[in-house]
């Protein structure tokens, strides 16, 4: 029986689909919101008060985060500044990828009609030696997990 080692989280890559492609830009050194949750809602029970029935409603999705030091030329950066600034709005679909040793894909979450809704950037401080770190925050309706 072969030994199982569960997948390092810091080997991943995000690729927005149908930008030019930019290897700097599918970069991050952190992506946070991949998960699902099941919406319920309460009902009392009629006649009895010591129960509650709760039924689900529709799957909930929190927007995905990604976290990276400032790039000064992103085509990223660019469809962001697309949205934000002219208010064109042109959804994509994201992809994180969660990549073996090889540097290939073990699993795909693929989120689907993404747009951005929030850029930050960290502060900037004299006295700190940090380097510049910028936050991309976007919306999506529902993603998908693909096992490679």
């Amino acid at each position: 029986m072969a030994n199982y080692y569960p997948p390092t989280g810091f080997h991943f890559k995000v690729e927005v689909l149908g930008l030019p492609p930019n290897d700097h830009d599918v970069r991050f050194t952190e992506v946070s919101g991949l998960s699902a949750e099941i919406g319920t809602e309460e009902i009392a029970e009629g006649g009895e008060n010591r129960f509650i029935q709760k039924f689900p409603t529709r799957a909930k999705y929190p927007e995905l985060v990604l976290k990276r030091g400032l790039l000064v030329n992103s085509e990223i950066m660019n469809w962001i500044r697309e949205c934000v600034e002219d208010f064109n709005i042109q959804p994509k679909n994201i992809d994180v990828k969660l990549l073996n040793e090889e540097h290939e894909p073990l699993l795909t979450w693929h989120l689907v009609n993404a747009y951005p809704t929030k850029w930050s950037v960290s502060d900037l401080n004299a006295t700190n030696n940090a380097v510049v770190i910028e936050s991309l925050q976007f919306f999506y309706q529902y993603f998908t997990v693909d096992k490679s």
